[in-house]
């Protein structure tokens, strides 16, 4: 071994011991007549004492012995800041050049060069800290699901293209010339066939892949976790899952969430946040004010089908310069208002609005009442068709909530979102998409509708299926499957999949529901985004060894890129772009 400790664990109570360390040079502060150097591995760092200079650059990676003792000068910030190595030994196992930026908590580097050194940016603390959270996180989800009867089987990669809501990478087959694999974006018909084999608890923590433009939280390839289980109802799954993320909040993160976690209707959270994902760390719910400002002469309000409203408490003293930028930032094309209407309730209890000439002060204080808005709040207003200006309102809320410093990362607030509509209907296509994917099972008391012509009766049908939501993002969803072919054929039919194309694809999954397919369902947890909430960020980045730009590019590898012409002829490939 070359080490006797790691560069973590030495303290007050080692001194006198000889001991042999090995790690990376952090830094180096020649004092004349002695040197102090910080030695690192990821476990922590110890400082060095050597006399003269030992001649040692940054990163070099170096092996010492020597003897442990008290420092002079302590340095309570550090785990080992008691003690130092006077150095007796030192061997040099690998210099170093000078590396691009510095490997630092806290580094002068960019995201750009820290993404082409990777290998270095994997030194620094806080992405040691994020990859050893993500470790202990899938540890306690084995853990777990072990105790409960799950097996973990893994699932093939190279399967056949479905569609499943992203587009599909393909692999080309060399001994199958012009024929495909797709690589899965999530192992859900397998798991599905396990289930019709009789493994009733199966589990994976699973690279998924997705051919889809790509934001700072996702990724072209991703991890679940996977999970189904037979013989279930909603509800065993969602007690069931609740208490796998009960037991990785409190062992991993050391936090206790409410038992029983919340749960609230897709109704509810899209009237109340204009979300299908509320953050529930602070209120600032809306509250629909149509009945008390229509047919006042305000032409906007008057023709709108819904008109809502959001307090912001304490920020009446607003500018006329800060409600112009808010209003230009609802009207940028991510979010599409029209505008914004605002309200204030001034600390002496008048009231002051931009639609002051088309309504009385009675008036609007009737309004400031339904919004429960207080001397000093503001009270924000958009108009418009019902879905489209409530999920703007929410966009706006999300907005306030980090202006205002309600949305601490220290704080969790986790629940289930149950009953989402099963399909959701398609204006430009003219035809219906299934909202959760084609697998999901109505609600038994609406399968009356499922079986419908009609297009009102199909639009109420209610999913049978969940999503955990986190402080405003999806952590994971899930549903009760349809487990025979009668309805899953019929749900290929209200989806516009034609027989032959249900055949083609999905032939195998309809005939293995006529082998006696037990009742199930499951869901699947975005692992990566565990990991980054959990760890109280907002972006997965840091939280994958070897992530991917949001061009989808590796650029530590320079990947993708262009393969030779002799793998392009074996393939059977030919390439329209130039190279």
């Amino acid at each position: 071994m070359y080490r006797s400790n790691t560069c973590g664990e030495l303290r007050i109570a080692d001194k006198g011991k000889k001991v042999t360390l090995a790690g990376w040079v952090q830094k180096a502060r020649s004092l004349g007549s002695m040197t102090f150097v910080d030695l690192r591995d990821r476990y922590g760092i110890t400082q060095l004492v050597f006399e003269g200079d030992p001649g040692l650059g940054r990163e070099y990676v170096i092996q010492v012995t020597g003897e442990v003792l008290e420092r002079e000068s302590k340095n309570p910030k550090m785990p080992t800041g008691d003690i130092e190595i006077k150095v007796e030994s030192l061997n040099i196992l690998n210099k170093a050049q000078t590396p691009p930026f510095t490997i630092e908590e806290n580094s002068d580097g960019g995201e750009d060069i820290r993404a082409k050194y990777r290998y270095l940016d994997l030194r620094r603390a806080p992405l040691q800290r994020a990859l050893a959270l993500r470790h202990r996180l899938a540890q306690e989800v084995r853990t777990y699901l072990d105790k409960q009867g799950f097996m973990e089987i893994e699932t093939p990669y190279l399967i056949k293209s479905t569609p499943e809501g992203a587009r599909d990478f393909v692999v080309p087959s060399r001994m199958n010339p012009g024929q495909f694999y797709a690589l899965p974006q999530s192992p859900q018909t397998f798991k599905q066939l396990l289930m019709v084999a009789g493994y009733d608890r199966y589990f994976q923590i699973v690279r998924c892949f997705r051919d889809e433009d790509l934001r700072a939280d996702r990724q072209p390839e991703f991890t679940q976790i996977d999970c189904e289980m037979s013989f279930v109802e909603q509800e065993d799954v969602l007690n069931m899952f609740e208490g796998m993320m009960r037991q990785m909040f409190k062992n991993a993160v050391g936090v206790d969430i409410p038992d029983p976690l919340p749960r609230m209707s897709w109704y509810d959270a899209m009237d109340n946040y204009g979300s299908d994902k509320p953050d529930i760390r602070f209120g600032m719910k809306f509250h629909e004010i149509s009945d008390l400002v229509k047919g006042c002469g305000f032409s906007v309000f008057d023709g709108s089908e819904y008109i809502g409203a959001i307090t912001a408490e304490g920020c009446a003293e607003y500018t006329r310069k800060q409600l112009d930028e808010l209003t230009e930032w609802v009207k940028r094309p991510q979010v599409g208002a029209k505008g914004l209407v605002y309200i204030k309730v001034n600390a002496d209890g008048t009231i002051k609005s931009s639609i002051d000439k088309f309504y009385t002060p009675e008036q609007l204080q009737k309004v400031a009442e339904a919004c429960e808005a207080k001397a000093g709040d503001l009270i924000f207003v958009l108009c418009g068709p019902k879905r489209k200006t409530q999920i703007q309102l929410g966009v706006l809320r999300i907005e306030m909530g980090n202006r205002l410093g309600l949305r601490d990362p220290k704080v969790f607030a986790p629940l289930w979102i149950v009953d989402f509509p099963l399909l959701e209907w398609s204006e430009e296509d003219s035809r219906f998409y299934a909202m959760h994917h084609p697998f999901t099972a109505p609600k038994p008391e609406h399968e009356k509708w499922f079986y419908s012509d009609k297009k009102e009766d199909l639009e109420r049908v209610c999913a049978n299926a969940y999503d955990f939501v986190l402080n405003g993002t999806e952590l994971g969803g899930g549903s009760i499957r349809i487990h025979n072919a009668e309805m899953q054929s019929r749900m290929f039919e209200v989806l516009g999949i034609s027989k032959e194309d249900a055949e083609y694809k999905f032939g195998f999954i309809i005939n293995a529901f006529k082998f006696g397919a037990p009742p199930h369902g499951g869901l699947a947890f975005g692992f990566d985004r565990v990991c980054a909430l959990f760890g109280g960020q907002e972006t997965i980045r840091d939280y994958i060894a070897f992530p991917k730009n949001n061009q989808g590019r590796d650029v530590m590898i320079d990947s993708p890129s262009l393969i030779d012409q002799v793998q392009m002829d074996e393939l059977f490939l030919e390439s329209k772009v130039k190279a």
